[in-house]
Order: structure tokens, then C-alpha cells, then sequence
């Protein structure tokens, strides 16, 4: 897989496995509490891809003021393109391609509208070993086509413009038949002091049966023109992921680096999300991207150790079925 197939849509016309595919985007104001998620969805059940549907998400996050705004727009399949040949996504009137976005989306008294572009020149970051891209198994894949990406241009938030300039952040790929049973996720585009690192984690379990298997904790982290990656099946089991609302903790090493980690946001930096999963059901997504994250990069060779550390710029998700986290489900 290269920079050119990350963005392709896996999803084929008409196929009546059930399956879920994302493109969303994501980043942080460099030096004001604020940031923006959106996401542009498709949506097919399983056994009925004549109820197909394309979802349009957008959430901005307001550190300064806690008010933070959601909206979702939901659209026929029919008025909806996700090419399988170049980066090409069309939502509604909405469109995505490549370093360019626009749209907006309404609901619940609320609308986003966004206008923007982004650029960059970084790798594509693999989470899982690519192999598994095109295996069975996991259910769910999730790759970030451009970390460390810079936006510009422009959102209307509730009627208020809100210029963007220079913010960091990703555009991401992800796509399944099955959404994972339980996860947090973290995202760092560049540390306060390390603006140039990255970090793209997760911690999941998945329901086998009555049973649920233990925590699997990928990683990779790009830091001083290194790219550190603990992905393989064997250092995800043997990797240490802890999570609960709202802090998570987490830990892996290879014979070159030891890497220690903390994500942490208070629960009004959250806003909840309804995800439709393609088996049936609905999964709860609490989602912050105004999170604090800590990091421990220990060098075996050298003895050395530095501290990564962002105070509002981490992205934070965690997905569960749980009712009981008390954050409000905005859209």
C-alpha cells in the first residue's frame, strides 16, 4: 500500500457483506484551545445495501468557552460517490479530494459549514502491520493516510466565522464490516515542545462470543526523523493499554526503545456520537480532540529518555457500548 491506494474506497457498490468506510479530518488551533473533526461517512447493514446511506459529521471544539458544537447530516446513497479509483468523496453537496474539503452538515438546531484546504509531505502511517490491511481480520482497519497535515480557510460555526490558519492535524482512512467492540484511540500532531513528532495509538478488545480477548495496544511514534513502530501481533498482546473515563495509560518496547504514555481530557471536553454498526445496533463514541498526552521515549542503546508532552492537542476517542459514561450523545 502507498501514498497514492490509502485513500481508495474499499467499499464496493451494491455488496451485501455490511460495511462501514470513513475519511475524516482533524486539527488543532496551534495555540488556542480549538479544534475540528469531520468526518465523511458511508453507511451500508449487512444483508441490505439498498439502505445505504452517506453521513456527513462535524464537531468543533471549544476550549476557551466549553461549548462545543456537533452536527450530523445524513444523505441517500444515490447523491453520494466514494471512488474506488482516485480521492474522490461526495456527500450531498459536499465533496473531499485530495488537500481540498467543503461542505457542511445540520441537526439538532445546530449547523457546521467548512471550507478548506489542507497540504503536507509526511508518509502514511500504518497501525496495523500491512498485511493485515487486506486480511479478514481485524474487522476493523484504520490508517492515516497524511499525519501532520496543515489546514487553512475557514468554518461557520452556528452563523460565526471562524478562520482557520495553519492548523495541525491529519486526514485519515477507516473502513470494516464490523465496528471494534471496545477501543480508545489516540492521535498527537505534533507536541508542544516537539512539533515535528507524531503519535498514532490505540488500545481495543473484541467479543468472541461470551468471551472478550485481552488488550491489544499498536503504536507508532515519528520523533526526531525516527519512526518507532510496536505493531506486530506479539508486542500488541504483550503492550500494556488501560483505559476508563477518561484517562488512559499505555506502554510497549522492542529492543531499541521503550515507549510510556499517557492520554487524559476532564468529560466536558467530550462530545458523544452515535456510530450505526453494519451488524446491527449502535455504538457510543466519546469523542475529545482537546486532550493532554504524555510520553516517555526511553532509547535502550543510549540510556537516554525524553518527555513528548501536549496540553490540549491530543485526540482521544474511546468506543463502547456502556450507557453509563455520562457524556451527552450530540448527534
Amino acid at each position: 500500500m502507498n501514498a497514492q491506494s490509502v485513500n481508495l474506497t474499499r467499499y464496493q457498490s451494491g455488496q451485501r457483506a455490511g460495511h462501514y468506510e470513513s475519511f475524516f479530518l482533524r486539527a488543532n488551533d496551534p495555540h488556542r484551545p480549538l479544534a475540528f473533526w469531520i468526518r465523511y461517512t458511508l453507511f451500508s447493514p449487512q444483508a441490505h445495501p439498498e439502505r445505504a446511506i452517506g453521513e456527513l459529521w462535524a464537531v468543533c471544539f471549544d476550549g476557551e468557552s466549553g461549548k462545543h458544537v456537533a452536527a450530523k447530516t445524513e444523505v441517500p446513497i444515490d447523491r453520494c460517490r466514494f471512488s474506488n479509483q482516485s480521492f474522490d468523496v461526495q456527500v450531498g453537496d459536499a465533496q473531499l479530494g485530495d488537500g481540498h474539503l467543503h461542505g457542511g452538515a445540520a441537526s439538532s438546531g445546530h449547523r457546521i459549514d467548512w471550507r478548506l484546504r489542507f497540504a503536507g509531505g509526511a508518509a502514511p502511517v500504518f497501525l496495523l502491520p500491512q498485511r493485515m490491511y487486506e486480511a479478514s481480520l481485524p474487522k476493523a482497519k484504520s490508517l492515516v493516510s497524511l499525519p501532520l497535515a496543515r489546514f487553512d480557510g475557514e468554518l461557520i460555526v452556528d452563523g460565526t466565522k471562524l478562520d482557520v490558519a495553519n492548523w495541525i492535524g491529519s486526514q485519515n482512512h477507516n473502513w470494516g464490516s464490523k465496528h471494534t467492540d471496545l477501543y480508545a484511540w489516540g492521535q498527537v500532531c505534533g507536541f508542544d515542545d516537539h512539533p515535528d513528532s507524531f503519535l498514532e495509538v490505540a488500545t481495543a478488545r473484541l467479543k468472541l462470543g461470551p468471551l472478550w480477548t485481552p488488550p491489544m495496544t499498536p503504536m507508532v511514534l515519528r520523533h526526531r526523523g525516527k519512526e518507532h513502530v510496536l505493531n506486530d501481533l506479539g508486542k500488541t498482546f504483550h503492550a500494556t493499554g488501560e483505559f476508563s473515563y477518561f484517562t488512559w495509560r499505555f506502554e510497549s518496547e522492542n529492543e531499541t526503545v521503550r515507549i510510556e504514555g499517557r492520554i487524559h481530557a476532564a468529560p466536558q471536553a467530550f462530545v458523544g456520537l452515535r456510530y450505526y454498526n453494519p451488524p446491527g445496533g449502535i455504538k457510543h463514541c466519546l469523542n475529545s480532540k482537546l486532550a493532554s498526552c504524555d510520553v516517555r521515549l526511553s532509547d535502550r542503546s543510549s540510556g537516554n529518555t525524553e518527555v513528548l508532552r501536549t496540553a490540549n492537542r491530543a485526540a482521544f476517542e474511546i468506543l463502547t457500548d456502556d450507557v453509563q459514561h455520562g457524556i451527552e450523545l450530540r448527534a
